[in-house]
């Protein structure tokens, strides 16, 4: 039933996480939970001047897939901004709602996570790095959340 969600590719996602554990001084952090499954995603970052995410650390509690997301940020994150991290994540919900084109630029291996789609009690655990970066980054900008 599950074999398609959980492919070679998003197992070694799930096993690469790159900047793991939390960070010192961080200007914004976020944690965020599903109520589903009990995953969760702590992502903390600090901003460069200009807005864009400097260093980031994340802290995935999160079955394979909600890893394997989350590797996918931490990997490409340094170097974005507010915007880029957002229509990714809306791209991402897009895919796993709607079966709309996967995002593209540096989060293209999210198309790893299109199987998703049809099961939806997975799409909250998948989201969860996304969502928690999005906040993070708004509560580093001092934006609303």
């Amino acid at each position: 039933m599950f074999g398609e969600l959980y492919h070679n590719r998003v197992l070694e996602l799930a096993a690469d996480i790159p900047h793991t554990g939390r960070l010192d001084g961080a200007q914004g952090s976020s944690l965020k939970v599903s109520r589903v499954c009990g995953s969760t995603v702590q992502v903390d970052v600090k901003l460069d001047a200009g807005g864009r995410i400097a260093e980031i650390a994340v802290d995935p509690k999160a079955c394979a897939l909600g890893q394997a997301a989350t590797a996918i940020l931490s990997q490409h994150a340094i170097g974005r901004s507010l915007e880029e991290v957002e229509s990714a994540r809306e791209a991402l919900r897009a895919m796993l709602k709607e079966g709309a084109e996967p995002p593209g630029g540096v989060f293209w291996e999210l198309r790893h996570l299109a199987p998703v789609k049809d099961y939806p009690p997975r799409h909250t655990s998948t989201m969860l790095a996304f969502d928690a970066a999005v906040e993070a980054m708004r509560k580093a900008l001092g934006l609303a959340v």
